[in-house]
């Protein structure tokens, strides 16, 4: 099943008029269905990164057609003769679409292209009305109802692809309206298009010049690229593919003027330009144009040669490179594949390790191995395993991380691939994986992973809800961070690095492995196509486990990676995060958009602003904390009525990530809204809020089991001086003040301190932080003189001024208490003053002590 030769296609069309036919995953049947004739055509609809007509994979193969020459009713398409004609040829070339971007064709034209096997996206012409909302002679009511007349005459045709609501609304004319008002434009355009053809595909056809526009209701993201350079060409894919998130991303037009450039060139050009797209994870792509006739703005256009045939359909050169490129997607059928070991790691997963198993049966990759490593199940797991060409391992429970190692001993390809046993794959999931291997020297590579749209509502909710698989970003290709249920790494990397820590046994060894690789200097890259499907918890109780399960996991990374964590232990990604579920961050800084002097800038983006530090502090699970603390600090009021004054500020608290939940779950991009009943609708976005609510609770309560506290103190308490200190050491072996601090590091890390090293502009090389209130600092000084070195070292303690501030306020208000006879209050209000003294002196001392031992290796050295 799985050995096919290498050199075999890797997605070869059964047909020029056909999608290829490749089952949808979340289907997953034993076998896929026979390919549709030709007359059948199916309107596609959208399945996460991909357009699918039914259980068929739907890469669009298109062409620009028009705009011509009009008769004298307007009409630029009433030659249907000619119509048919060129139609036929574009079949015969290996299209399945056109695109007519400017003018809604009547139902005559559709009806030629469905005898032809072609599926035609039509424009809406948006971008021709927004002059009415300049003068004021239309509102959008009225243009929308203009808009909702041409989607009439054409509503549920087969042949139709997708409308296109507008072409590049020009970015002076965004600039002059507003970003936001061409935003509420086009959102009530496109629900005016889905109120008249419900079941139609919708977008909008976007250019880099208005980059920035946010418009998330869109089915499709649609953009007009045009870059020669193959590097700047991919880099820009990249980048759009991550504005596109989930949602398929398809280029609009792509081409080069063979007039200015050459027949030669333009041929070169679109066959690395349609290559590229498809090989970064497009759905589809349009070529500009067709031919090189041409008519705009009442005057035929001479000056440019786009078309991939003259202007009397004799073909060039580019017609059949790019016929040739379509018939290789989404890669070409030569080369060499490297061999891939799929490792699906398993516990009591009968419930979904089936619908995991039918779907690698399907892959589209020529040479790859499937391993179950069975981590002790006691249902049925096995059992299912058996039915299928695959290697089954099974051992005793250990845990996740070591069924990993099993999984990776057992492998025999270079490349290794984990899938989790509750996620599916796309088809094209190694194809994907393997071409990023190929052209990057990335260790690790991941994508990724969308939760399948027929688990049920609560499954919905769970799935924009936080805590769930994101993949961080470094840049739009590089990754931080890739999460467990969709990662693949070279195997000698993985093995270089001793594999996964055994002792993470449900989570967090993929934060780990991570790390440890890009520790070892390795890069992980991210490749946007590579999809799985991946199941969420379908109840709240399933949920509420998983979250607390990964705070654990937290806890236990925060005690070997101290150093990537802060002093309330929140995590520090040096990356943005992508994913669905993600919270609102409250703000008052808006985005702003980068426009070049004049609004000349060729590509303008969005940039939003960094998360401000009060606006960060209610999404982390330790703001729960000092809600229970303001509580009890309003109860105490009961025996001293001056601490009434903490109501107020409990609701304070409280009030932010109430905010952001509503807010979070206000604005999640929840599935086929329209449909369902306004209560139902409004239920479905109140569990999200609960769900926001719950996720930092249940983290938290999964730290404090494992030790992770605001409060805790790393290392033991030594009698050490709490002041600074000087001392010098005398060395007869020279070296380099980086070396010696490389070996203090070296020897803070082994011995497991929470070290960071000194900043460009700061006075101290080295810090040690024993916990959030107490640190110690170093700093060094050499001094060459005959015979040696002279090593000064300056060592002080370095506390946070919250805690001598706490410690403070907390005696302040005991004595105003003991004042007021209220000796309880004061009691209690006194004894937390002296336990905040005295942590903060535990963790100054700690400090001091673990930099002191650190110091007795240097010196020990030292010789």
């Amino acid at each position: 099943m799985h050995n096919v030769s290498a050199g075999a296609s890797i997605a070869a069309l059964d047909s020029p008029l056909i999608p290829h036919p490749t089952v949808v995953p979340e289907i997953a049947p034993r076998t896929s269905r026979a390919a549709l004739p030709v007359h059948a055509l199916i309107r596609p609809h959208v399945h996460g990164k991909f357009m699918f007509a039914r259980d068929q994979k739907l890469f669009v193969r298109g062409v620009t057609y028009g705009a011509f020459h009009p008769d004298a009713n307007g009409r630029e398409y009433q030659n249907l003769a000619a119509v048919e004609r060129d139609f036929a040829q574009m079949a015969a070339s290996g299209f399945n679409a056109v695109r007519i971007p400017h003018t809604m064709p009547e139902r005559p034209l559709l009806d030629a292209a469905r005898r032809h096997g072609l599926r035609v996206m039509v424009g809406l012409s948006a971008e021709q009305c927004v002059g009415f909302l300049i003068d004021g002679k239309k509102d959008v009511a009225e243009i929308a109802e203009m808009v909702c007349a041409k989607v009439r005459t054409c509503a549920g045709h087969r042949a139709l692809l997708c409308y296109s609501l507008g072409n590049e609304i020009p970015a002076p004319i965004v600039r002059w309206l507003g970003r936001r008002k061409i935003e509420r434009y086009l959102e009530r355009l496109y629900r005016a298009v889905k109120e008249e053809d419900p079941d139609g595909l919708v977008t909008y056809v976007n250019y880099p010049t208005t980059e920035y526009l946010q418009l998330p209701f869109l089915d499709l993201v649609c953009f007009n690229v045009y870059l020669e350079s193959k590097d700047r060409f991919e880099s820009y894919l990249a980048r759009l593919q991550n504005i596109a998130g989930n949602r398929p991303l398809m280029m609009s037009e792509l081409g080069l003027d063979s007039l200015r450039n050459g027949e030669d060139a333009q041929a070169r050009s679109l066959d690395l330009q349609v290559r590229s797209a498809f090989a970064g994870g497009c759905a589809g792509a349009f070529v500009f144009s067709w031919t090189d006739e041409w008519h705009r703005h009442g005057a035929d256009v001479e000056d440019w040669a786009f078309g991939l045939t003259r202007a009397d359909r004799s073909p060039k050169p580019a017609l059949q490179v790019v016929r040739e490129a379509f018939a290789q997607l989404p890669f070409p059928r030569s080369g060499s594949w490297p061999r891939i070991s799929v490792v699906v790691c398993t516990y009591n997963g009968a419930r979904t390790i089936r619908d995991c198993l039918d779907a690698l049966e399907l892959l589209d990759y020529p040479d790859y191995e499937v391993i179950i490593v069975d981590d002790g199940s006691t249902d049925a797991t096995a059992a299912i395993a058996r039915e299928y060409d695959c290697l089954l391992i099974q051992t005793e429970n250990r845990g996740l991380a070591s069924a990993r190692n099993t999984g990776l001993k057992a492998a025999r390809g270079e490349i290794v691939a984990y899938i989790d046993d509750d996620a599916y794959p796309d088809p094209h999931w190694l194809t994907y994986l393997a071409s990023t291997f190929l052209n990057t020297p990335h260790a690790a590579v991941g994508g990724p992973n969308l939760p399948p749209s027929k688990d049920g509502s609560i499954a919905e909710c769970v799935a924009h809800a936080p805590g769930g698989p994101v993949h961080v970003l470094l840049t739009d290709s590089e990754a931080e961070h890739i999460p467990g249920c969709n990662m693949a790494f070279r195997k000698r990397c993985l093995e270089g690095i001793g594999g996964f820590d055994p002792q993470f046994r449900a989570a967090g060894d993929d934060v780990d492995v991570c790390w440890r690789l890009q520790e070892r200097g390795c890069t992980l890259g991210f490749s946007p196509a590579a999809i799985v499907w991946h199941h969420r918890r379908n109840s709240v109780r399933t949920y509420w486990k998983q979250q607390t399960g990964y705070g654990r996991a937290e806890a236990m990374l925060e005690r070997k990676w101290p150093q990537k964590y802060n002093g309330p232990g929140h995590v520090r990604w040096a990356g943005r995060l992508y994913g669905n579920g993600l919270m609102y961050a409250l703000g008052w800084r808006r985005p702003r958009v980068y426009h070049g002097i004049w609004g000349a800038a060729p590509y303008q983006s969005l940039y939003q602003p960094a998360p401000t530090l009060l606006g960060s502090l209610p999404q982390m699970p330790e703001w729960y904390l000092l809600v229970v603390f303001l509580v009890a600090f309003s109860a105490l009021s009961l025996l001293w009525s001056p601490l009434a004054v903490a109501l107020p500020l409990l609701i304070g608290a409280a009030f932010p990530p109430l905010a952001q939940a509503c807010l979070s779950a206000a604005r999640a991009p929840l599935a086929d809204e329209w449909p369902h009943s306004r209560r139902a609708r409004l239920s479905r976005r109140v569990l999200t809020a609960v769900l926001h609510l719950l996720q930092p609770i249940a983290r938290l309560r999964g730290r404090l089991q494992q030790g992770l506290t605001p409060w805790r103190t790393r290392g033991t308490f030594h009698c050490v001086p709490l002041w600074p200190t000087k001392s010098s050491l005398w060395s007869e072996r020279w070296q380099s003040q980086e070396q010696r601090l490389q070996s203090v590091h070296a020897a803070l890390r082994a011995e497991g301190a929470c070290v960071s090293v000194g900043g460009e502009h700061e006075r101290w090389d080295l810090e040690v932080r024993s916990g959030a209130l107490g640190a110690a600092r170093l700093l060094m000084g050499l001094e060459d003189v005959p015979g040696g070195q002279l090593i000064r070292l300056r060592l002080w303690p370095h506390v946070a001024a919250a805690g001598p501030l706490l410690s403070g306020l907390f005696a302040a208000l005991s004595v105003a208490a003991l004042a007021d006879h209220a000796w309880h209050a004061s009691a209690i209000l006194g004894l937390l003053s002296l336990l905040g003294a005295l942590h903060v002196v535990a963790q100054g001392t700690s400090a001091m002590a673990t930099l002191t031992r650190a110091l007795q290796q240097l010196r020990d050295e030292r010789h």
